[in-house]
């Protein structure tokens, strides 16, 4: 087949009716309206009973009450649920765009566990005790173990499959958790700072930490969508999208440069928080279909929305205690990526 140069994915792409545009920007507006409705439970419920007068003064003008604080107190962890959730959705989109894998998922493929080790490593030899030296060293354990499990996942003739991917990734993955929990063991000191930290949590949010991270994903944002185009001409395969004009190998770079900033920024400041970014991007895929430049937008409204919802059930299930966000969206996606499983049929993967 001859493909003129002129060609664009959007050319190749299964042609979808007219009405799809108004359908998606509905859809987009729906879950916008979803956003608004965890924003305002995640700032009404918690292990403290409130009234919605307590909400919305606590909001605007808190006083000394004990309601209200409780109310501001929710604000900056709900800006960092948002703002994790996001990034979340974004980077597990990314990674299923540029690997053309359906399982792939910043925790699944080891990324996580590599951000998590080299902070653990940090804290137990080096003395880091910083948000800035965390975020640090994450971004340099995501990127080593990303290059590690797509190393480990393209030997052999037929390449980096999705099956292969998603084996090396989970054997990397628990090859640097068995190594988080060897450092762990044997510093003690340590591991009263990690055991929270590890489950993944933003109940110790606070402005400036929130600070400190926003300008890492607000460049990994505009990169992951810089990569829009080019990882829709990936879906078509890698010789189409070089016949397409596409440069495959930049695209990849930038995509996992953009996977790595959400990621390592997500861990350095609440943990590794799994399942959102493999779920997130399958539930808004269910409604812009294969076209990136809807499904990020999509994935990143998603993930803001199903963190906080996980949030507020970790509040309330378990009052006056919380059950920590990691562990919610652990219960809530194990099903859900056994249903993805079954689906996809993996033997055909």
């Amino acid at each position: 087949m001859t493909l003129s140069t002129t060609a664009t994915p959007a050319d190749l792409a299964p042609r979808r009716p007219a009405s799809a545009r108004p359908r998606r920007a509905l859809g987009l507006a729906v879950c916008a309206l979803a956003v608004v409705v965890a924003v305002v439970c995640s700032l009404a419920f918690g292990s403290r009973v409130v009234g919605w007068s307590d909400v919305v003064s606590g909001v605007l003008h808190p006083d000394d009450s004990i309601a209200q604080a409780a109310v501001a107190s929710r604000v900056p962890r709900t800006l960092l649920g948002l703002l994790v959730g996001a990034a979340l959705g974004l980077a597990g989109s990314v990674m299923q765009g540029l690997t053309r894998n359906p399982l792939a998922d910043p925790a699944l493929l080891g990324v996580s566990s590599g951000a998590s080790l080299f902070v653990v490593l940090g804290m137990a030899w080096v003395g880091l005790t910083t948000l800035t030296q965390h975020i640090w060293v994450a971004f340099l354990g995501a990127a080593v173990a990303s290059l590690l499990v797509y190393a480990i996942g393209s030997m052999g003739r037929e390449g980096a499959t999705p099956l292969k991917l998603a084996l090396a990734g989970a054997a990397t993955s628990a090859a640097l958790l068995s190594a988080v929990s060897m450092v762990l063991l044997t510093r003690t000191d340590v591991l009263d700072t990690f055991r929270f930290w590890q489950v993944g949590s933003i109940g110790r949010a606070s402005y400036s930490d929130i600070g400190q991270v926003v300008p890492f994903l607000v460049v990994g944002a505009v990169l992951a969508v810089g990569c829009a185009r080019g990882m829709d001409a990936i879906a078509l395969g890698d010789e189409v999208a070089t016949g397409l004009g596409q440069r495959v190998g930049l695209v990849r770079a930038v995509g996992g440069v953009a996977a790595v900033l959400l990621c390592g920024a997500s861990v350095a400041i609440a943990g590794p928080i799994g399942f959102v970014g493999l779920v997130v991007p399958h539930l808004a895929r269910a409604f812009t279909g294969p076209s990136h430049r809807w499904l990020l937008p999509y994935a990143a409204a998603l993930g803001a929305a199903l963190l906080l919802a996980a949030d507020v059930v970790g509040r309330v299930v378990a009052r006056p205690q919380e059950v920590e966000v990691g562990i919610v969206t652990a219960v809530l996606g194990a099903p859900v990526f056994i249903a993805i499983i079954r689906r996809q049929k993996v033997r055909e993967l």
